[in-house]
């Protein structure tokens, strides 16, 4: 069995593609999270969504709102389901928080969650990044750029 790459994702649960399409994504950081066991399972199977959480440093925690997790369909009853949009705690240093609290505490920063994720010991992480929303004009010379790059790589492939 092929070992994965330290510091790489193993297997994604889940991805916030457009994050980095509305945002200027400036700083990443890798975040544990609290789950039930139905939540876990339900994850493994992958339809989780992240597309339209964030997250929030309230008090001295940091939590993840507004995650799609749907209820695991092998759940026999009720007792052993959980609500498919509650609140998640994250599990981060002090110090790490305190960075994140003044990383939002300036103008227009906000914490949005970029991959939900495995790790190479089977537990769940949450990747979040410090960002920036940015406006329409800056995604068009965003995707000005991305084009250019890929025809200028065309047009070397041509010429040889």
């Amino acid at each position: 069995m092929a070992k994965t790459q330290t510091g790489a994702p193993s297997r994604i649960a889940a991805e916030n593609r457009k994050a980095r399409h509305n945002y200027f994504i400036e700083d990443t950081l890798e975040v544990g999270i609290v789950l039930e066991g139905s939540e876990v399972k339900s994850l493994r199977e992958g339809k989780a969504n992240i597309a339209e959480s964030y997250a929030s440093v309230e008090g001295a925690e940091l939590w993840l709102i507004n995650a799609y997790i749907p209820p695991y369909g092998q759940a026999k009853s009720a007792a052993f389901s959980h609500d498919e949009r509650r609140r998640r705690k994250l599990l981060v240093h002090k110090r790490e928080l305190a960075r994140l609290y003044q990383a939002v505490g300036r103008e227009g920063m906000t914490l949005v969650p970029l991959k939900l994720y495995f790790n190479d010991k089977g537990r769940a992480k949450l990747e979040i990044g410090i960002a920036k929303g940015k406006k329409m004009a800056d995604k068009r010379e965003t995707e000005k750029r991305r084009d250019w790059a890929r025809e200028k790589a065309r047009l070397m492939r041509e010429r040889g």
